[in-house]
């Protein structure tokens, strides 16, 4: 596959990715804060780039994540679900109305942190290009398609760091414009996620040299339940 043109390759990229249980997955726990899990949703082309799904959330008062760009996803809910894949499985299904048996897992990457308080496990999936997709209105507003291509372009990514206890840390974001003036911003875990799967599959380096992400203990203080 090359690199360049990021056309799907589905065994070049389940061989780049690790699984939920690979003791080389960063897994995160800490008892202030709630489990979740998204599906890194990829939609393959023949001969263009693959998408990514992205959802903006509908806005609510209760919703910390409200009006947000985020995968699909939500809380693991233990009496529901047996695993957090049943999870991210599950809330697919609510969101866009597509069921587990028309998504293939191709792998898991990185636990991811929100400042609000949860720890994010994401499974990268695909599903077929001519498939619908249904959103539920109570809780997506809207359904994106960005290539994967503009997330891979450094100039297109933009990460402000600082330093905590000595420590380098990298908070970064994506401005996506459409061709209609659309625009939306990617920041945060999402933001993250995106990072940690096109550096880890592609190898682009698009993370400051030197820098890491917050950890449950550099938020453990600021999270109220």
């Amino acid at each position: 596959m090359s690199k360049q043109t990021f056309i799907f390759d589905e065994e070049f990229i389940r061989s780049k990715l690790k699984e939920f249980d690979s003791p080389d997955r960063l897994s995160l726990d800490h008892n202030k804060f709630i489990h979740s899990a998204v599906i890194f949703l990829i939609v393959p082309h023949p001969e263009q780039p693959y998408d990514l799904i992205l959802i903006r959330r509908t806005k609510h008062q209760k919703d910390k994540h409200s009006g947000e760009m985020s995968f699909p996803g939500g809380k693991y809910d233990p009496d529901r679900d047996l695993s957090y894949q049943d999870t991210a499985q599950r809330e697919l299904m609510e969101e866009l109305a597509i069921s587990p048996s028309k998504l293939t897992i191709l792998g898991c990457i990185d636990d991811h942190l929100t400042p609000k308080g949860f720890i994010i496990t994401p499974f990268v999936g695909y599903i077929n290009e001519k498939l619908e997709m249904k959103k539920q209105e109570e809780e997506v507003k809207e359904i994106v398609n960005i290539p994967v291509s503009f997330f891979a372009n450094r100039n297109n990514y933009r990460e402000k760091t600082y330093y905590l206890k000595d420590n380098l840390i990298g908070v970064g974001r994506f401005n996506y414009k459409t061709t209609d003036n659309k625009k939306y911003v990617i920041f945060g875990a999402t933001s993250h996620i995106i990072v940690n799967f096109i550096d880890s599959v592609y190898e682009l380096g698009l993370k400051t040299p030197g820098c890491r992400r917050v950890n449950c203990k550099d938020l453990e203080d600021r999270i109220v339940n």
